[in-house]
């Protein structure tokens, strides 16, 4: 049985659909039979309807089944038949000028194509179609071939045009490409809810839960500090940390071996590099922290340099906690926060 308090917290999470208890918790219907996730779209049920589980597996357990709505027993937002489909047709012509027309080949209704990729890609069909052809566009370029060459070949009658698209994706006209890097960005499905990864070939630069707030500024500040154009994509980096963050949340690994690459200032990079040196499945108050580094009245500091920590789980600042054993804050929310630090004493223990 869970304590009284914390099935109130989880009630009113499911009354909020509160996407940062996505993983944390399921709730049993007693009067459907059925378990489901927090953010179900379903009718939500009374209070004395209610039973609370922190696993899928002890929801089963009580003899309730997954429901058909909101599929507890999959990733939270799953990727649909639709975008698959449409994002393998991209992949097969990436140089094509996709328009909603396009898709009546597919038996695809525009507008719910343009609803399943914002809500999965934050951009819609036609926007992420663009995006893939103007990072081919990016390639050619930095091999050497013409700006006008390119523009043909990824079907911009007008050079205006081309370079207006061109800018809008990459951040920079294609002229001005010549010092910029490129980074990729991946959607990755977790226990915790979807997580957006940004790498080049030889380090991780972001990972944050999609839901955290300012992601979007985030990814811009990353842009503009590392003059890169961000497009999407994925490298060996990228593939290898899916690896780890699945045998991460299966309690299966306590430390992470993807390279990262640390933006910040001296002082932040100085916390950042402490952050990875607590042990898992143990926590440090922001002032022993702060006393760690030979700074014990720069607390407030150390708590902002983690809230500045753009590199999830990884850098685990979810282990930084108040003196008075409150958790503090965290990006991504305090339900994923708590259930980290429990998830990796239970591992532990285990």
């Amino acid at each position: 049985m869970l304590p009284l308090e914390l099935e109130k917290e989880y009630y009113q999470a499911l009354i909020d659909r509160k996407t940062e208890y996505e993983g944390v918790f399921f709730v049993g219907v007693k009067t459907t039979g059925v378990f489901c996730r927090p953010t179900c779209p379903a009718r939500k049920p009374k209070w004395e309807n209610c039973e609370f589980f922190e696993t899928a597996e002890e929801a089963l357990l009580a003899s309730f089944r997954p429901c058909k709505r909101c599929r507890p027993l999959s990733h939270p937002d799953l990727v649909s038949e639709i975008v698959s489909v449409l994002v393998d047709a991209v992949e097969k012509e990436p140089e094509k000028r996709w328009k909603d027309e396009d898709l009546q080949r597919f038996s695809v209704d525009p507008s719910t194509a343009r609803r399943q990729f914002k809500k999965r890609f934050g951009m819609t069909f036609v926007e992420y179609a663009r995006a893939r052809r103007m990072g081919l566009a990016f390639r050619h370029i930095r091999n050497g071939h013409s700006v006008i060459d390119t523009q043909i070949s990824t079907g911009y009658e007008s050079s205006s045009g081309f370079r207006d698209a061109f800018s809008s994706i990459m951040g920079t006209p294609p002229g001005l490409q010549e010092n910029c890097n490129v980074l990729k960005a991946s959607w990755m499905d977790t226990r915790l809810g979807p997580m957006v990864a940004a790498a080049d070939d030889e380090a991780l630069y972001l990972l944050e839960f999609v839901q955290r707030r300012g992601l979007e500024r985030e990814i811009e500040r990353l842009r503009q500090k590392t003059k890169s154009a961000i497009i999407p994509g994925s490298t060996a980096i990228i593939s290898s940390l899916e690896v780890e963050l699945d045998k991460y949340f299966e309690g299966t690994l306590t430390e992470f071996k993807t390279p990262v690459k640390l933006l910040g200032s001296p002082f932040q990079k100085q916390v950042w590099e402490a952050l990875q040196k607590i042990p898992y499945g143990e926590t440090l108050s922001y002032a022993e922290m702060a006393a760690s580094l030979g700074k014990p009245t720069a607390y407030r500091a150390v708590a902002r340099a983690n809230g500045a920590n753009q590199i999830a789980v990884i850098l685990p600042c979810h282990r930084v906690i108040n003196s008075n054993g409150e958790l503090g804050g965290y990006g991504g929310g305090i339900p994923r926060k708590k259930w980290m630090i429990q998830h990796e004493r239970k591992s532990l223990q285990k």
